[in-house]
């Protein structure tokens, strides 16, 4: 997949050269490049906001900037440009799903008191991660491009890194335990230590289930239980006997 980011503060993805995503761009899986939009900027001084009319705080992002970069960008990135903003529907993990499928993408950051509204015509969607304030649209593309790398086939070490996780199924991930086996009389449950690959995955069905219904009945509700679901709560008692 090939993604551009179009900021005015290119080192806050300085992040993205580490752990999976550095990997991510070493194996060839995901091509991320990082554009300043003050590059495209026609001022003497590079400069890419100004004072809104009308009056206010803040200053707004100009248009002219930002629809250069575009334009340049689209030049070999035919992908759909997403804004990060607070008028576009909460990003979750199924559009993560649906982005990570597109062959490439574009994604335009706000900043200070937002971007003009002439500059909307360019972009095709906007997405928001929940309704609270941030320093800018850099904060938000951060984990909505993390999320969809980590979906792309070959990213992760193997399909059942990510299918395992929280929200992958509309469930909360089941308890992980790593060594010691016993910290401070606390102790791994034997299902665990058993080798029993089917008990443990059941053991592991059955916390996610109950994880979910404690911590985010949300999902629990809207959660359809399989038959297997259903006969596992029936009788958890016998896989959670330790």
């Amino acid at each position: 997949m090939k993604i551009d980011i179009l900021t005015l503060f290119p080192e806050m993805f300085e992040v993205f050269n580490h752990s999976i995503m550095k990997r991510a761009q070493e194996s060839g899986h995901l091509e991320l490049s990082i554009v300043n939009i003050r590059d495209y900027s026609e001022n003497k001084h590079k400069k890419a906001d100004d004072y809104p009319y009308g009056g206010g705080a803040g200053m707004v992002m100009t248009p002219q900037p930002i629809v250069d970069c575009i334009r340049k960008v689209k030049e070999n990135n035919k992908g759909k440009v997403i804004f990060l903003g607070p008028r576009g529907k909460s990003f979750n993990h199924k559009k993560a799903q649906e982005l990570s499928k597109e062959e490439s993408l574009i994604f335009l950051c706000g900043h200070y008191e937002g971007i003009d509204e002439r500059t909307r015509k360019y972009i095709d969607e906007e997405i928001s991660i929940g309704d609270f304030i941030l320093t800018g649209g850099e904060m938000a593309c951060l984990p909505i491009v993390d999320s969809i790398s980590r979906l792309i086939p070959g990213v992760l070490g193997s399909e059942e890194s990510f299918m395992d996780e929280s929200f992958y199924n509309g469930l909360l991930e089941y308890p992980q335990y790593t060594r010691p086996a016993d910290f401070e009389g606390d102790k791994v449950p034997d299902v665990l230590l058993s080798g029993h690959h089917d008990n443990i995955r059941k053991w592991r069905k059955i916390k996610s289930l109950e994880i979910t219904k404690k911590y985010r009945k949300d999902l629990y509700d809207k959660y359809v239980m399989t038959k297997e679901d259903i006969k596992l709560l029936k009788n958890k008692k016998k896989y959670l006997k330790d």
